[in-house]
């Protein structure tokens, strides 16, 4: 994968950080250059010491825990433009979460004493990352609610037409992000072999058509109802 150079990576930043002077996204971008991680790359896992955070430049990548069984729980997905690794080195305490890349991605990375002092001393950065923490619970509140609250089936339409918002679809309504059935489940809270009964049951019911880790939606408008909006 080809890297972007150092204007590119101020440019994408930018997008991100829009309180960020040119000198600090420079200053960003400079501290090390940005790198490419195939598919299936773990960036970090839980307990690592961290050192600094991430920028995703392009690609994506799934953020997850691991319960006493080895099973994964998704907490969540992130794409172009997201920055994930922030809060552990905001509290110095090892990493909470497992990364791994989902799909060929370039990071940035951001070293621990340049995020600090850019927080330091530009209060309208930390306050950008204090929305970033804040919408990022929100999401973590709504999946608690719905795991609680929402059927399998209705968790599942609701992730669909979430990552179709978030990474989009091709012309013909394929989801851009291939993801596996074994990833569904472990978003959703449940077992690969009910997603896999759910996608069949979507299929009869004209909702979607899949093949491999490719889901194309076929009425995003009945989506919508099976998922209670």
């Amino acid at each position: 994968m080809e890297t972007p150079d150092n204007k590119a990576c101020c440019d994408k930043l930018k997008q991100t950080f829009k309180t960020l002077s040119e000198a600090e996204l420079k200053n960003l971008a400079d501290h090390e250059p940005a790198r490419s991680y195939k598919k299936g790359t773990l960036i970090y896992s839980e307990g690592d010491r961290m050192k600094g955070c991430y920028f995703i430049y392009s690609g994506a990548v799934k953020v997850f825990q691991t319960g006493r069984e080895g099973k994964e729980q998704i907490i969540k997905f992130e794409k172009e433009g997201d920055f994930f690794g922030f809060r552990s080195v905001i509290l110095k305490e090892k990493a909470c979460t497992s990364v791994e890349v989902l799909s060929d991605t370039v990071l940035g990375f951001m070293p621990e004493q340049v995020v600090l002092e850019l927080i330091r001393n530009n209060p309208a950065f930390a306050y950008e990352l204090m929305q970033i923490a804040c919408k990022e619970l929100g999401e973590s509140n709504r999946s608690i609610r719905d795991i609680a609250q929402k059927s399998v089936k209705k968790r599942l339409a609701e992730i669909l037409l979430m990552l179709a918002a978030d990474f989009g679809v091709e012309k013909d309504g394929t989801l851009r992000l291939s993801i596996s059935r074994e990833d569904l489940g472990n978003f959703a809270g449940t077992a690969t072999e009910t997603i896999i009964r759910l996608l069949s049951e979507y299929k009869n019911e004209g909702l979607v058509e899949s093949k491999g880790r490719k889901i194309k939606l076929l009425d995003t408008g009945k989506l919508k109802k099976v998922a209670g909006y």
